[in-house]
């Protein structure tokens, strides 16, 4: 073909690519005088592949966006159906594999961006790999061979059941067989993150049957098992994308843009704000602006509720988890590295206590919002969180549209206050006890003598010495106005400092 002129406009002049079903030549528009590709469909396909053919040039001619190939014309010459598509002078996204995290974020918001442009349009792409994305001397990124897209009201071209794609990259309803909408190319290029931040694909395997069930069923190893030094927070944005289950997949490639647009924190601090910037009122007079999503940490020893509430928060764009702990030690450890915009903070907890590592919270990383979330409505416990600088106090019986609007109000600078807490500070009824300058370390130590433990004991479960012990059973007593240790422990237990069901889970 090369030096052939098609329909006596297209002089053929290098071949730039072949597959099973077309061949991709470079040529000459002699009429327009630019470059353009050709890519020729091979004789004796099936009926199938020539209706995708032709379906790609009706896909493509819907769409005009700079991080998009164009189709400029589709035609035919001896019975040999050929497209008329832009030239793209570049390299495969397959030389970015590996990266650095900047590349990942710049190139992985170049393609999001691009497919909502074609989602909004009723269009999926279906094959979204590292072959068929291109990026120029000027870090471009062209999306390129749309020969598998589908619009939403297109006559299907394949039976239901039948999978088409590239097994890689697929995502586990392709991989099944089932309908698929938008969120199928946002798992698809989620796989593509994954790859150029670890220089692996998350599954892998020879056995294209196994690979598809390790799509479906096998959890994705954490990029950061690879990458130890990967932003956590592209970690969860990667992770997000590549859910099993699509509803807990970023619901738009926009939201997952704006994921990673926040993911790395250089990139965010050098960012104009965009349209889904919103600015809000810190805890000093200035503003700053903060942008979607809201990276969350979740800190609650109860292991199945905070489960079920990650699970939760990762079905809304807005919100990334980006860790959780069980026990506040590790929480306050983790906090400080990573940095959330919001720690939704559980009181009672092993080893150390929310009201224990809050103080230490606000003073060593004042950009976090600490939200309280707990079972705990008595007047100490309220007190004790707002005075150390809880920027809300929410019941967990609260419902979960309270708990929603109660991130994005904290992130606004508001202090969210729930159901049967704001009535108590609105009346004024808190901090009106005797004992409610007791603190949470104390109330631990009188909740292990009404449990029966000996200073010994006491010592070894809060980790003190036996002389830290007596000084601070000294203080508990006087301020419970107790005349000894267990006196004390029965005021606190008919003050409500310490409950019942506390003692039956020593």
């Amino acid at each position: 073909m090369i030096g052939k002129t098609l329909r006596n406009r297209y002089e053929i002049k290098e071949l730039l690519g072949e597959g099973s079903t077309a061949t991709v030549y470079k040529a000459l528009d002699k009429r327009l005088g630019r470059d353009v590709a050709l890519k020729i469909l091979l004789p004796h396909v099936r009926d199938t592949v020539r209706k995708r053919f032709f379906q790609e040039a009706h896909s493509v001619a819907l769409l005009n966006h700079p991080n998009i190939m164009l189709i400029y014309d589709i035609d035919e010459e001896n019975e040999m159906p050929f497209l008329v598509v832009e030239y793209v002078e570049g390299d495969s996204l397959a030389k970015y594999i590996p990266c650095a995290p900047e590349m990942v974020v710049d190139l992985g918001r170049q393609m999001a961006g691009a497919l909502h442009y074609a989602h909004e349009r009723q269009i999926i792409h279906r094959d979204i790999k590292p072959a068929n994305i291109k990026v120029t001397s000027s870090g471009q990124v062209k999306i390129m061979d749309l020969g598998l897209a589908l619009p939403k009201d297109a006559k299907r071209v394949t039976t239901d059941g039948m999978i088409i794609g590239t097994p890689a990259y697929l995502s586990p309803e392709q991989a099944q067989g089932f309908t698929l909408d938008y969120r199928t190319d946002i798992y698809s290029l989620g796989v593509v993150l994954y790859e150029m931040a670890t220089g692996q694909l998350p599954f892998s395997s020879d056995d294209i049957p196994v690979l598809l069930m390790q799509h479906v069923k096998q959890p994705v190893p954490p990029p950061r098992l690879l990458v130890p030094t990967l932003p956590v927070t592209l970690e969860a944005v990667i992770l997000k994308a590549l859910e099993k289950n699509p509803v807990r997949r970023f619901q738009s490639a926009e939201a997952m843009a704006q994921s990673l647009a926040v993911s790395i924190r250089s990139t965010e601090s050098n960012e104009a704000p965009t349209q889904s910037s919103r600015t809000v009122h810190n805890d000093t007079p200035t503003t700053s602006s903060v942008q979607l999503p809201f990276r969350v940490f979740v800190a609650d020893d109860h292991t199945m509720l905070r489960k079920t509430l990650i699970n939760f928060l990762s079905q809304h764009d807005e919100i990334i988890i980006i860790g959780e702990a069980g026990d506040g030690e590790t929480a306050y450890q983790q906090v400080l590295a990573l940095q959330p915009d919001v720690l939704l903070l559980d009181l009672n907890m092993p080893i150390k206590g929310g009201l224990d590592i809050l103080p230490d919270v606000r003073k060593q990383a004042p950009k976090v919002k600490v939200l309280i979330l707990t079972g705990r409505d008595e007047d100490w416990y309220i007190t004790q969180a707002l005075r150390s600088g809880a920027h809300g106090y929410l019941l967990k019986s609260s419902s979960e549209n309270d708990l929603l609007d109660g991130i994005h109000k904290v992130m606004q600078g508001t202090l969210v206050l729930g159901r049967g807490v704001a009535e108590k500070v609105v009346t004024g009824m808190l901090g009106q006890s005797e004992g409610s300058n007791l603190t949470d370390e104390e109330r631990r130590l009188l909740l292990l003598v009404a449990g029966g433990y000996d200073n010994e004991a006491i010592a070894d479960r809060l980790r003190l010495t036996m002389p830290d012990v007596i000084e601070m059973l000294a203080r508990a007593i006087d301020k419970m106005k107790a005349k000894d240790r267990h006196a004390a422990a029965l005021n606190a237990l008919r003050m409500g400092y310490i409950l019942l069901d506390e003692l039956q889970t020593l």
